[in-house]
């Protein structure tokens, strides 16, 4: 591959995070920032066709999608509103507000299909309850679907069927609402032949758990009735408290927080058969049957897992292996000095990692461990963004900076880049790459598309795109 690929570098200003997935269409690159602003680019140069700006930070994905002849761009927000912008003008077209609860965000990318946008709602309340005066917990899950003409909702199922209301307190004493939680952070999985679509959820904040957690839910297309759940990891209730030393909000439960943030992926299998590809934050990766509502057909662990362990955003597969990266970012913990408040810095010598499993058995191709941080600090080599599989090659960036190419074959790796460093940019703005996390590159028209910059989790802050030409 191509040892100097960069073509041209956008940076976005006051940014120090992004976590919105870019979408190419005819020519164009568009994109949503920490900042709510959302650019349409030219693919090949980075020109500015077009900016506009929404409510709050661009948190999902891009879709783009023709609707009654027009190409229209849908996306969440980090307030839980969904959009629908021209694509040729970016002037609004409509926004809906898809939870009522004041902690909601959208992260779940919507996927479009016979004009319909099918999405998910996760919230920051989890988040919330470290402040020791907070009742936790009253947010629940959902998915809806929504008419991508004018934004109406044509249906809603929510994740926990109960309202959340008053529960026993803790044994600590707190208060509690519940059931609640059991977010859905990424993109369904829509299988239109059966009008089915699949969805991977997240973990109960408050007591009692609930059987839709930590679960992929099988829903009607049409109606959003639930067909099918299968539940990978039962009672786990966790919230951010659990962190804490006096834990005043963690529920009883204390569980392991093994969301999954990753969609699943549908293939097909050489016997004939249909399986569905996961991967999940306790670090195991499962190939489930879609058809007989979700028997594991097999199972494979890469990693220990945790809060921000196992397989983070996703795996990817070419239709032969499936292929994860591992986060398991750690954390070396001291004591700020004259106090009992901890101090968290990235553990340099844990978490990362590279493998591919054959998606009819589980057997495990190749393991590729990652280089290392070596003396750069802070850093972690943890690899908790999705990652891209194109034909010979898989894609995964990694909190350390480096966007690498490992071989489909055998895992070697085929390139690496390092993005932790100041670009020159094509619109002027100060650019410095940083940690890759959450969302994947994109592979369109010779060309690959990749973010960098995340000082999430005490890491490398940056706020570029970077386009590289795929060469050979």
């Amino acid at each position: 591959m191509d040892s100097k690929p960069v073509k041209w570098v956008f940076a976005f200003p006051d940014t120090a995070v992004l976590r919105s997935q870019p979408a190419v269409y005819r020519g164009r690159v568009f994109i949503g920032s920490q900042d709510g602003s959302v650019y349409a680019l030219d693919a090949e140069t980075g020109c500015v066709h077009w900016t506009t700006t929404v409510q709050a930070e661009v948190r999902s994905g891009i879709t783009v999608a023709e609707v009654e002849g027009k190409p229209a761009l849908f996306f969440g927000d980090s307030s839980g509103y969904l959009y629908g912008l021209d694509g040729a003008t970016g002037k609004q077209l409509w926004k809906l507000r898809l939870d009522e609860h004041a902690a909601a965000k959208a992260t779940s990318t919507p996927m479009f299909y016979q004009g319909r946008l099918y999405i998910g709602v996760s919230s920051l309340e989890e988040a919330l309850s470290v402040a020791p005066a907070y009742v936790c917990c009253s947010f629940r899950g959902s998915v809806s679907a929504v008419q991508a003409t004018d934004g109406k909702v044509l249906w809603k199922t929510y994740m926990i069927e109960e309202t959340p209301k008053p529960q026993p307190k803790t044994k600590r004493g707190s208060a509690v609402m519940g059931p609640s939680g059991v977010g859905v952070w990424t993109a369904p999985t829509l299988d239109t032949d059966r009008d089915v679509m699949y969805v991977t959820t997240g973990d109960n904040y408050s007591d009692p758990p609930t059987p839709f957690s930590d679960a992929v839910v099988a829903l009607q297309m049409s109606t959003g009735r639930i067909l099918w759940s299968k539940q990978l990891t039962a009672g786990d209730a966790w919230n951010s408290s659990c962190y804490l030393a006096g834990k005043v909000n963690c529920p009883d439960s204390d569980g392991p927080d093994f969301d999954f943030a990753a969609s699943a992926a549908l293939v097909s299998l050489p016997n004939g058969r249909r399986a569905l590809m996961l991967g999940q934050k306790s670090g195991m990766a499962y190939a489930i049957d879609p058809d007989r509502r979700g028997q594991i057909l097999w199972q494979a662990r890469v990693g220990k897992g945790g809060t921000v362990g196992g397989i983070e955003w996703g795996g990817a597969t070419d239709g032969r292996n499936f292929y994860v990266a591992l986060s398991d970012v750690a954390f070396e913990v001291s004591l700020k000095p004259g106090t009992n408040d901890r101090l968290y810095e990235l553990d340099p010598k844990q978490g990362g990692g590279m493998f591919a499993f054959r998606i009819d058995n589980g057997r495990r191709i190749w393991q590729t461990p990652p280089p290392g941080c070596g003396d750069r600090r802070p850093c972690s080599p943890a690899q908790s963004a999705a990652v891209t599989a194109i034909p010979g090659a898989v894609f995964s960036g990694s909190l350390d900076g480096h966007l690498r190419a490992y071989a489909t074959t055998n895992g070697k790796i085929l390139w690496d880049y390092d993005t932790d460093r100041e670009f020159k940019t094509v619109n002027g703005v100060p650019g410095h790459g940083g940690a890759l996390d959450v969302g994947g590159p994109i592979v369109a028209g010779g060309m690959l598309f990749a973010t960098s910059g995340s000082a999430q989790r005490n890491g490398l802050p940056g706020n570029v795109l970077l386009a590289f030409g795929l060469g050979r």
